[in-house]
């Protein structure tokens, strides 16, 4: 029989994983790109990024906007946007480590800043919604600019390259969070470009995914309707603004959110008990547009913990397991290895069932 190992496309493509401290105690980037490596056939180069939590403690209070440019004249025009509507505290270019592998790179900036009062206040919005709000207006209105992170003491850094390049890229050695989360990207259907890059991220929101989204259309029209924009040429962004849309705006709870982005078939639902029945019919007819369809694994990173979903179905692979504190999150057991060989209580969760994981209060 003729060999093909390694010489057909991995039809799971695409690599997630994630790492979690409940005491909240901080770690370096170096384990997350470790898990990468086992991992590396799931990628092909088109694409990898991080996200990490509790990264900036010293700027713990503004928002960390990190920007893509592509030259220096969009850099100025966004600058212009930013003074006008916030306050800046550092201004500065991110950090990263010049290598072979990444090429073609954008000007890469970060800005810890807060909404100006007056301008929060003429418009009659919160910090977040303002801080949303700039996001969509920046990446809609402004050609060349993409912001790409938003939240409060967390991060994402993404580029085009396998993942592992990218987190020494991007020095995460020299990062510590609580909470790491990391993709390797496949596209199938989308281009490979900076911004299109795993993970996508709102505010304190972050997403990576595998899979493919066949209801990307009717989910991109609904959450379009209040105030997002897509603008980013990949599926996964919409997952990102229905996370942010159901959790900060519509104040679901996280089991809530997971019920609507994979909701248990109908068939299901009416087994359940009543009060449990109820609420799964609510939601299921309230945010029929919410639904995701096809096959898919993710994490959502947030503020203080992590949740990671499959399809109902299961139609691609996550698994989860523990070590002392730590909760690990991968494709493949083998990333979990890389990171922590002795990790136990090894177990693949069910469709549609979410694994939530939080810090202990006060600890991050």
């Amino acid at each position: 029989m003729r060999q093909l190992e390694g010489q057909i496309r991995i039809p799971s493509g695409c690599a997630i994983s994630a790492v979690i401290s409940r005491d909240g105690r901080r770690m370096t980037g170096e384990k997350i790109i470790e898990s990468l490596k086992p991992m590396h056939d799931r990628s092909n180069g088109l694409g990898g990024g991080f996200a990490g939590y509790g990264i900036y403690p010293r700027y713990k209070d503004y928002y960390a906007l990190h920007i893509f440019y592509n030259d220096d004249l969009c850099r100025t025009e966004c600058e212009s946007y930013l003074r006008t509507n916030f306050v800046i505290v550092q201004a500065e270019i991110i950090p990263v480590r010049k290598m072979p592998a990444i090429t073609n790179e954008p000007l890469i900036y970060r800005y810890f800043a807060q909404p100006l009062p007056s301008m929060l206040m003429t418009w009659q919005l919160d910090e977040d919604d303002f801080v949303a709000r700039a996001v969509m207006e920046i990446n809609t209105h402004l050609e060349g600019s993409y912001v790409f992170s938003s939240g409060k003491n967390m991060g994402v850094f993404k580029a085009v390259g396998f993942p592992e390049d990218v987190g020494v890229y991007y020095k995460l050695d020299e990062y510590e969070a609580y909470s790491w989360t990391a993709h390797g990207r496949y596209p199938t259907n989308t281009p490979g470009w900076w911004g299109g890059a795993h993970p996508f991220s709102l505010l304190n929101y972050s997403i990576v995914h595998n899979g493919e989204i066949s209801s990307y259309d009717a989910n991109r029209r609904f959450i379009e309707m209040f105030g997002y924009k897509c603008t980013l040429q990949t599926d996964t962004e919409v997952i990102a603004y229905i996370t942010d849309f159901l959790l900060r705006r519509q104040k679901l709870t996280l089991e809530e959110t997971a019920s609507t982005i994979a909701a248990p078939f109908w068939s299901t639902i009416e087994r359940r008990p009543p009060e449990e029945r109820e609420k799964l019919t609510y939601l299921r007819t309230i945010y029929s547009n919410l639904l995701i369809t096809g096959p898919f694994s993710i994490i959502v990173g947030f503020e203080g913990g992590l949740m990671a979903l499959n399809d109902r179905l299961k139609l691609r692979s996550m698994v989860v397991a523990e070590k002392d504190d730590k909760v690990l999150i991968a494709s493949e057991e083998a990333a979990i290895r890389a990171m922590e060989p002795d990790a136990a209580h090894v177990y693949a969760p069910a469709g549609g069932e979410p694994v939530i994981v939080k810090v202990k209060d006060g600890a991050y």
